[in-house]
């Protein structure tokens, strides 16, 4: 009996180290940098950073975001750490095949971490704002469009979408390419508390604005 319990511990044991050393490995595959920029996020006057790496061992390439925040020593510390705000490239549910949009930018404007994405149709920027240790989404601008039929021809509508968080005002504005006229405006307030934290915010939230 004792060497049944012995050998069982050994078992369980082994398959622990292994699931610690297969975690430890997945962290560091995040290894090829596709993104980086520099700013002040907190307003301290100091230079924060931020980098996108790519894990490019596995087969979906999934990627990682990081976000820096300097000390007045200068030395810069890991402050929010996010895979799920920006889609793999090969998606489990393309089966192989790439997700077609190109990698989201991200900038840095007077404190404020924008981050611009390709969305079906169009694309989106999504603002986070630094504010009691959490970066929280407080706007959203949207671009999409669609082909519409006229009598003659077919023509093209853009909808434009500004959504401020901070008040709940949501407005969208539909025009036709080139004509400089407003076809339709529509306003709603639509709150939305606690503002979303940019640690919980996921790649497909981004159809929820």
């Amino acid at each position: 009996m004792k060497k049944y319990y012995l050998c069982f511990v050994f078992i369980f044991f082994s398959s622990q180290m292994n699931l610690f050393a297969q975690n430890i490995k997945k962290k560091d595959n995040y290894t090829y940098q596709v993104r980086e920029e520099e700013g002040d996020l907190n307003n301290d006057g100091k230079v924060d950073k931020i980098i996108v790496k790519m894990d490019t061992i596995d087969e979906t390439r999934p990627l990682i975001l990081q976000i820096f925040l300097s000390h007045p020593n200068g030395k810069l510390t890991l402050a929010v750490s996010s895979t799920k705000i920006i889609e793999p490239q090969y998606p489990i549910e393309k089966q192989g095949k790439h997700n077609e949009y190109q990698i989201p930018n991200f900038f840095i404007e007077k404190g404020i971490l924008r981050m611009w994405s390709e969305i079906k149709g169009g694309n989106i920027t999504c603002d986070f704002k630094y504010r009691k240790g959490n970066f929280e989404l407080i706007n959203v601008e949207k671009v999409t469009h669609n082909t519409a039929k006229g009598y003659i021809d077919e023509y093209t509508i853009f909808t434009e979408t500004k959504f401020n968080l901070i008040t709940g005002l949501r407005t969208e504005t539909d025009d036709v390419l080139g004509s400089g006229k407003i076809l339709n405006k529509r306003k709603k307030t639509v709150l939305i508390r606690p503002l979303p934290k940019i640690q919980d915010f996921k790649y497909s939230d981004k159809k929820l604005y």
